[in-house]
């Protein structure tokens, strides 16, 4: 197993459709863990939700968060970020950066109808700045 460099953990972050689990803490100290699709702003990772959701509710509560992102086939990759998130609700930058996550998942021809859709008055913009990264490539390597 290798640690990988800032360069190779933020190409691994962007190659293809790959999902992060988002950590939260709710309330009552329960962990709340779904996932999330994201884009990186430089070395923040950006990603919009919904308001009214457990996990924006969780985060205006307590900042903290943790991820993860995993390459499911061998030799297995991953990289777990800690951070603190912050929130937008400008309307330009929410379509900008919603437009943005759309096309990574979606396909370029469906950007712009996923960018309007979640960039609707209920959603919110979170960046997470990154406090710590853990990140590993060739885990199975011997």
């Amino acid at each position: 197993m290798a640690e990988m460099t800032k360069e190779e953990y933020k190409e691994f972050l962007l190659e293809g459709t790959k999902t992060a689990k988002l950590a939260t803490v709710r309330e009552d100290g329960r962990p709340h863990v779904v996932p999330i699709w994201f884009v990186l702003d430089g070395d923040n990772l950006l990603f919009t939700t919904s308001e009214p959701s457990v996990k924006a509710k969780n985060m205006k509560r307590d900042p903290r968060v943790s991820l993860s992102v995993d390459d499911q086939t061998p030799p297995y990759s991953f990289v777990t970020i800690e951070g603190t998130v912050s929130f937008s609700k400008d309307p330009e930058e929410l379509l900008y950066w919603a437009t943005r996550i759309g096309g990574r998942y979606m396909g370029e021809d469906k950007a712009e109808a996923f960018g309007e859709r979640n960039a609707s008055e209920e959603e919110i913009l979170v960046r997470i700045t990154p406090t710590k990264v853990i990140a590993h490539k060739n885990v199975t390597a011997w």
